[in-house]
């Protein structure tokens, strides 16, 4: 039986870290697309290579590896930039954890997690089989994220509002985990999800 890619997504402050660190705990490997786009950039890296031939020398620190401070204030308040940098971003990322997820099904994992922030918003649902959004009621989210990043009400809110609002994500997930409630609910409902998903 081949196994199941699910692609695991969420908003800020909504949980998802603690979604994917369950299912680490459980055995299931996870392919988390954060890490992966530190991983395209290292040192030597044909990504990085192409990086500094887009964007000038200006973006590497002394030792060869990437400033992002620096990169970022290039694309920041520059729309045909920050789409440069996605262009030759994303594709080597996509290619990564393509690569990374073949692999753990050939090792023979059943499940393989694809861990991706922007999963609806990128249009990256085709890498996966069935998703998961690790949803929050807005409130809770707020509270959350002004806590954990010691944030303004205001801006906590335009970081949450930057995003696609988690009641669309929810719409359009094959699964949702509620997880306003406690540790041990969410973990309960991860489990039944898991087994739907294998079942």
């Amino acid at each position: 039986m081949p196994g199941i890619v699910i692609g695991l997504t969420g908003g800020i402050a909504s949980g998802k870290s603690t979604v994917a660190n369950i299912l680490k705990e459980k055995g299931i490997p996870i392919v988390d697309a954060d890490i992966i786009a530190r991983e395209v950039v290292e040192i030597g890296s044909e990504t990085l290579n192409k990086l500094v031939e887009t964007f000038s020398p200006a973006i590497l620190h002394n030792d060869g590896s990437l400033d992002r401070a620096a990169l970022g204030s290039i694309i920041f308040h520059n729309e045909e930039k920050r789409q440069l940098l996605n262009s030759i971003m994303h594709p080597s990322i996509r290619k990564r954890m393509k690569e990374k997820t073949a692999q753990y099904l050939q090792e023979g994992y059943s499940v393989v997690v694809m861990d991706i922030p922007l999963l609806f918003e990128s249009k990256l649902t085709h890498l996966v089989d069935k998703t998961i959004v690790v949803y929050v009621d807005e409130e809770v989210q707020l509270k959350r994220l002004m806590e954990r990043n010691t944030l303004s009400k205001d801006e906590a809110l335009a970081r949450i509002h930057s995003q696609m609002p988690l009641k669309e994500k929810k719409n359009l997930a094959d699964f949702v985990i509620d997880n306003n409630g406690s540790l041990n609910e969410t973990t309960t409902q991860l489990q039944e999800i898991i087994q739907k998903i294998q079942a």
